[in-house]
This record gives C-alpha cells, sequence and structure tokens, in this order.
C-alpha cells in the first residue's frame, strides 16, 4: 500500500507543483491580443472627422463615376496633389531662409493647387499622365501592404523606387491606352481614399502609418492584425466593382448615342416632300 501511495505521489507531483497552467489548459484558446480587439474611436476630432467624411465623397466620385466626370476628376487630382505637396514642402521645410506658419502654407498650396488643378483638367494629356501617376503609387501602396508577411525590404531605397516605377510605367499605359486606363485608375484610387477613411474612424489610420514603416524599411514589425487585413482585402474589390459600375455607365452612354445617330441618320435619308401650288388657268 505504501508502494501505490508513493507511485501516486510522485506521478502526480509534477502536476501539482508546476507554475505553468498550459497543461491543464490544453483545451482552452489562448486569449486574444488587445492589440487587436477592435475598439473606433470613442470621440474623434471634428476637423479630420469631416476631412474624412468629404473624402468618402470624393472617393465615391472617383470609384463610380471616374470616367463620366473626367473633367471634375482630372480638376481634383491636380488640386488635391500640387495643394499636397507644396504644403508638405512650405510647412516641412524653411523657405528663404524662414520657417512658415501653418495658415501660410496652407494658402500657398491652395493657391498652387489651383493652379495645378486647371492645368491638369485644361490639358488633357497632362491629367492623364497624372492618372497614371496616381494609378502606379496606389498599386505600388497595396503592393509594400500585402507582402509585409513575405518579403522584407533591405533598405528604403526598394520600395521608393518601386514606387516610382510603378508610377511612371502607369503613367506611359494611361497615355498609350487613356479609357481603359483611367477607368481602372480611378476607380483603384477612389476605392483607396474609401478604405483609408475607413480605417481612420477603424484603428486610427492604422495603415497608413504601416505604410510608412515599409517605405522606411523599419525591420520587425509587429503584425497587422485581423481587421486590418480585412480593410486591405476590401480594396481590390471595392475597385472592381468601380470599375464594373463604370463600364455600365460607359455602355449605356454609347448605347443612347448610337441610337441617336440611327435616329439622325433615319431622318436625313429621309426625303423632303414640298408642296409645289398648282398654277391657276
Amino acid at each position: 500500500m505504501t508502494t501505490f501511495s508513493s507511485i501516486m505521489e510522485k506521478a502526480l507531483l509534477p502536476l501539482t507543483v508546476t507554475s505553468d497552467p498550459r497543461p491543464f489548459n490544453q483545451q482552452l484558446p489562448e486569449p486574444p491580443d488587445p492589440r487587436c480587439v477592435l475598439k473606433p474611436q470613442d470621440n474623434p476630432e471634428l476637423a479630420p472627422a469631416l476631412v474624412c467624411a468629404l473624402c468618402c465623397c470624393f472617393g465615391i466620385i472617383y470609384c463610380c463615376f471616374g470616367y463620366r466626370c473626367f473633367k471634375a476628376v482630372m480638376f481634383l487630382s491636380g488640386l488635391l496633389s500640387g495643394a499636397l505637396v507644396i504644403f508638405l514642402l512650405c510647412h516641412k521645410e524653411q523657405v528663404l531662409e524662414t520657417q512658415l506658419s501653418l495658415e501660410v502654407s496652407a494658402g500657398i498650396a491652395l493657391g498652387i493647387g489651383l493652379l495645378c488643378g486647371l492645368v491638369t483638367m485644361l490639358v488633357r494629356s497632362v491629367g492623364l499622365f497624372l492618372t497614371g501617376l496616381l494609378l502606379g503609387l496606389t498599386l505600388g501602396a497595396g503592393a509594400l501592404l500585402s507582402t509585409e508577411p513575405i518579403y522584407q525590404p533591405p533598405s528604403a531605397w526598394v520600395p521608393a523606387g518601386g514606387l516610382v516605377g510603378l508610377a511612371l510605367l502607369g503613367a506611359l499605359l494611361t497615355l498609350r491606352w487613356p479609357r481603359p486606363f483611367t477607368v481602372l485608375g480611378t476607380a483603384l484610387l477612389g476605392a483607396a481614399v474609401l478604405v483609408a477613411c475607413a480605417d481612420y474612424f477603424l484603428e486610427g489610420l492604422s495603415l497608413g502609418s504601416r505604410l510608412g514603416q515599409r517605405l522606411q524599411a523599419l525591420p520587425a514589425l509587429s503584425p497587422l492584425c485581423w481587421y486590418s487585413w480585412v480593410l486591405l482585402g476590401t480594396w481590390p474589390a471595392l475597385g472592381a466593382l468601380g470599375a464594373l459600375a463604370q463600364w455600365k455607365l460607359m455602355a449605356e452612354e454609347h448605347g443612347g448615342h448610337a441610337n441617336g445617330e440611327l435616329l439622325l441618320r433615319y431622318r436625313n435619308s429621309q426625303p423632303v416632300l414640298t408642296h409645289v401650288p398648282s398654277s391657276q388657268t
């Protein structure tokens, strides 16, 4: 009896004195990462929230009506691109050995942005070139984020060079085939804007900050959460839906024009009957 009790004590002793509770919890799921618990922002700031709402409207116009509203989209692309670049240059760098204030930088950026918008709207080739540039940059940004688990760039020159190369390739392709690449570029850009706005309201631009880290080639980044991957996956889906919507609108418009031309040709082909008064004797 003593031998049996000693054997049982030796068998149960490692389970009773261990500090690791995992042998008792093999069937229980691991607790979720507190960093990946989905918590929308409680009190977002008013100004960024209004800007995001306005960007959502622009994103819907780009995604679904990009080619239909070609002039307006070209003006917005030139305005926003020029204003953003000039604002960053004026606000971050010293101009004429003077640090400009936020208001002065915004005023200069708005003026030059309006000029860039007019140029891209009135000169078709410039607008197409800018649309192709934005298409390449959008595709490059999506590729950088989606390849994070499998590829880590050795230096910051690799993602920068990839973005520049894709931007130039998209610009050349858009100049060569304007209609399909304009539809594709505006649809993907509008979808990216919508995803960025949703990212701001859900996780405070986590995808945007991760894109900046990937551009800097920072090592040992923490993995993205599941909802970040969901947002990233909705980008090509929204882009495909927007492109289909634009092609549908283009087909309807082309069909309406074709019917109008056929009706006009039919009317022109009909002989014109004139009334000749009879001569009175």
